[in-house]
């Protein structure tokens, strides 16, 4: 199993499509945006990185490349988790102790 620095941030799904999945395909963002029934401007922004990828969006990524809309919900959920762990005060929340 290979373990990640904790200290890195997971990677955002838009830099996956973009530096990785885009440049394999025969397609252009905009044609890519309206396969997956999205705007134009939603895709480039996901891409950009100023956007999550949603569920509804997952589930379209999901079935366009073959490997599920949890793929897709899991990297945004990690970079989002890894984001709130370092960005939200959380000293005031107590931790229970639950049986």
């Amino acid at each position: 199993m290979i373990l990640r620095d904790q200290k890195r941030c997971p990677t955002h799904p838009g830099e996956l499509l973009r530096d990785d999945v885009l440049p394999c395909l025969d397609y252009s963002k905009t044609q890519l945006a309206k396969m997956l029934g999205i705007s134009r401007q939603h895709f480039y922004d996901i891409l950009n990185e100023k956007k999550p990828v949603s569920a509804p969006v997952a589930a379209r990524l999901g079935k366009m490349f073959g490997n599920g809309s949890l793929f897709w919900i899991r990297m945004q959920g990690a970079h989002d988790a890894w984001h709130a762990e370092r960005e939200i005060d959380v000293s005031q929340v107590p931790t229970l102790d639950v049986a």
